[in-house]
Order: structure tokens, then sequence, then C-alpha cells
């Protein structure tokens, strides 16, 4: 009966430890020390700060994932893309939209975000945006789909950063992994062009050009409209 007992028991007291260290990474998010966009601390420094193993901060950090708080991206690490759980929902949601439906969603955004940072934009904004410009362009030598899908979306992430709207940044964030998952498989497109488009764009933001920032995103999207 006490192996019985004993057997039924420890599973238990590990989800209970997974489920109290998830809720103090939670507790991370909601303050502000982990904000919606940026890359939290990697697992060993987890490990330290909060006295538990690997495992424990692994399996954590996995059900705030699956519980929309959390996007890894590989070789880029852990980020946040929302503070609340509700986001979760929506994610699901737009993971089964079209492709064109998809589109149609990120140009309304990302055409909003840009006229809205070329307004709001300050120095150190347009200091962020003109090194993920240089970064992006420099991950299509790689030839790597994932790290290109990260670095579009960096820079794209952090035009909407630049309207200092908390709630479209969350908004925003909540939805990089399905865009991700389209642009992993979109090989279309002349580079060379975007890249001209994307320089462009971000020196519009800082030369506070919102309409010809705003036509810029267009002209981005406009070869993968159809």
């Amino acid at each position: 009966m006490n192996s019985s007992q004993s057997g039924t028991r420890r599973p238990v007291r590990r989800v209970g430890l997974i489920d109290q260290v998830a809720a103090r990474f939670q507790e991370e998010i909601a303050s502000g020390r982990w904000p919606v966009g940026e890359r939290i601390p990697v697992e060993a420094d987890l490990v330290d700060a909060f006295g538990v193993g690997r495992n424990t901060v692994r399996e954590a950090l996995q059900s705030l994932v699956h519980a929309g708080l959390l996007s890894r991206e590989q070789g880029r690490g852990t980020f946040v893309i929302s503070s609340s759980e509700l986001n979760g929902t929506l994610v699901r949601e737009l993971a089964g939209g079209s492709r064109h439906h998809y589109l149609e969603l990120r140009l309304a955004l990302d055409s909003t975000a840009a006229s809205l940072a070329a307004l709001r934009r300050t120095d150190s904004d347009v200091e962020r945006l003109r090194t993920l410009r240089d970064e992006r362009e420099s991950s299509w030598a790689t030839g790597d789909p994932d790290l290109r899908a990260g670095a579009d979306l960096a820079l794209h992430l952090a035009v909407v950063a630049a309207t200092h709207n908390p709630l479209y940044l969350q908004l925003y964030a909540s939805m990089t992994d399905v865009f991700a998952e389209h642009m992993r498989d979109d090989e279309s497109g002349d580079a060379e062009v975007a890249h001209r488009h994307h320089h462009d764009l971000v020196e519009a933001i800082a030369a506070g050009d919102a309409d010809r920032a705003s036509g810029l995103v267009r002209e981005i999207f406009q070869p993968f409209m159809g």
C-alpha cells in the first residue's frame, strides 16, 4: 500500500513543481520584467535564478508556449509573444486561415503600424530598425528559411513596437508564429527588390513620412497578393 501511494505521489509532486515554476514565469511576464516582444533568459540562467532543474524549466516554458505566452524561435531563443493566455485562442483561429486571408490581415496590420511608427518613433527606435534591417538582409545569404522568417518578422515587429502602442504590440506579437509558418514556405518574389523596399521603409519611418511608410508596406506585400 505504501509503495502504491508513493508511486502515485511522485508525478503529482513533479507536475506541481512544473506548475509552480510556470506560475513564476507568468509573474515575470505579467510584471513586465519579461516584456512582450523581448527574448527571455536562456535555460541555464533560469535554472540558476529559480533554483530548479533544467527539465523542470524546460517543461514549464513549454507549458507557456502551449498557452500562447511564449514562442521558441530556432537559433534565436524564446520570446514573449503575449501577456495573456486569451491570445492563445486567437492564435489557434489564425492558424486555420487561408494564405490570402493571412496576407490581407498582415497588410492591414503592417501598413497601419508603419504609418503610426513614422509619427511616433524615437531615435532609439530608428537605431534598432536599421540594425534589424541589416540583419534581415544578411539572413538571406544563409538560405535558411527559418532564419529568414525570423529576421523579417523581427524587423516588422520592431516597426510595431515603434508605434508605442502596447496593445498593438501584444496583438501582433501573438501572431508571429502563424506569420512565420507562411513565410517559411514562400520563396517567391525578388529578394533585391524586397531588400530595397525594406531599406526605404525604415528610412521613411526615420524621416517621419507616414504616407510613404504605409505605401512601402503595400509594395512589399503586393507581389504575394496574387
